[in-house]
């Protein structure tokens, strides 16, 4: 393995990691005296125009953030899954990214948000993941989607009114093929077997599983009962509608009997400067950009209708009354300088609990790379370390370095 980097702060306990390649076993986070139990990783959503940024770009750039990532002590990376667009279309392949950021680092866990089941058939899935989690030594959180968008299906020839039922067959197929010998498998869309999934996961008895919902209380609650994490994207729902969404996962994961600890990933994009007016700037281009591409990408809702998606037919309106300032009022993006987002933070804390792992994306669009690498820097310093219950760096110590180029 390589040598880990020195890391400035350590403010993340996902789990017991250590200098040799061995089997990785997720172990309940210990509490810090005070009681706050926040973790903090990095994601990467790509809405990047090609005649701006090239892909080669774009993923140079970002894989340099994943090593910083890990010397700030961050607990995951994490990407998506989409194509054909500018709208998260430089990242059709999650497992292939991550496993150039397992090649670079050596502790941070790694993590699809997510990859959609519905695409991909799930025995070619399985060992994708198994491969990935076999290179990462075991730092593998593998979060699944359901897809929204309608050109996605229609490219693939998939019916999106098999949404549901090829999302469900994927994560239960995955499991049994990750966990099983012989596997015989009977789905609602899947039928296989009998046949053994190869290679088997690094992580016994298989890697972590997160469930990703935009807006579904119900998608929650069922990830609860089935036991598995929670992925939550505040971006596309209401302050009240992402607290019924963490509240019903909670409450259906302990009247199905799991033990505490379930997940909790909220995902926010983060603009830190010293300079207020700098990471306003930066927040209300890049957010406008996001949600022109969304705009465009959702654009095919105006003429779908699908019993999978009661309501998405109202995205397009949703996206194109996009208003940044109520957007950062309602909390559903982090800006300003660390002290502003310190606040934010703690307002997340109070609304939904301290039991979280914010997601953040430091790296939206167009962004030059400096003031990314400098906002997770800030972030990691100067906000962190007063929800983590961990010494961090003082305000103004020296900065990490970042990880050249090339």
């Amino acid at each position: 393995m390589r040598p880990r980097p020195p890391a400035r702060i350590s403010f993340c306990s996902p789990g017991t990691f250590t200098d040799h390649p061995a089997p990785f076993t997720h172990c309940p986070r210990t509490e810090p005296s005070d009681g706050v139990v926040m973790e903090f990783g990095v994601n990467f959503f790509p809405v990047v125009d090609p005649e701006r940024k090239t892909a080669a770009e774009y993923y140079a750039e970002s894989l340099r953030l994943v090593e910083l990532a890990e010397s700030l002590g961050y607990e995951h990376a994490q990407i998506v899954e989409h194509y054909g667009s500018p709208y998260g279309g430089y990242s059709p392949d999650p497992v292939a990214f991550l496993a150039a950021a397992a090649a670079r680092t050596s502790r941070i866990r790694l993590a699809t948000g997510a990859v959609i089941a519905a695409f991909t058939h799930p025995v070619k899935l399985a060992a994708n993941l198994a491969m990935l989690d076999n290179l990462s030594h075991g730092r593998l959180d593998v979060g699944f989607g359901r897809a929204f968008l309608p050109d996605e299906f229609e490219a693939f020839g998939v019916p999106i009114e098999e949404s549901r039922s090829r999302f469900d067959d994927g994560i239960a197929a995955c499991i049994a093929l990750w966990t099983e010998e012989n596997t015989v498998f009977e789905g609602a869309v899947h039928r296989f077997g009998p046949f053994t999934g190869f290679p088997r996961p690094y992580q016994q008895p298989h890697p972590p599983v997160f469930v990703a919902s935009a807006s579904s209380p119900d998608s929650c609650a069922a990830a609860g009962r089935a036991g598995h994490h929670l992925q939550v994207v505040p971006s596309v729902t209401t302050r009240q509608g992402l607290k019924e969404m963490i509240e019903g996962y909670r409450q259906a994961r302990a009247e199905a009997g799991h033990p505490s600890g379930g997940r909790i990933q909220v995902k926010y994009t983060c603009y830190v400067s010293e300079d207020r007016d700098l990471a306003l700037a930066d927040a209300r281009e890049q957010e406008q950009n996001y949600v022109s591409r969304m705009a465009e990408a959702v654009s095919s809702w105006a003429h779908t209708r699908s019993s999978q998606y009661p309501g998405y037919e109202r995205f397009v309106e949703k996206a194109r009354g996009y208003d940044f300032d109520r957007a950062l009022t309602d909390g559903k993006v982090l800006a300003g300088t660390p002290q502003d987002v310190t606040e934010q933070v703690r307002e997340i804390a109070a609304e939904y609990g301290s039991d979280l792992c914010l997601s953040l994306q430091f790296s939206p669009g167009h962004l030059p790379f400096e003031r990314a690498a400098r906002a997770m820097e800030l972030f990691a310093l100067q906000v962190a370390p007063s929800f983590t219950g961990r010494a961090g760096a003082a305000a103004g110590a020296e900065a990490v370095a970042v990880p050249a180029a090339g």
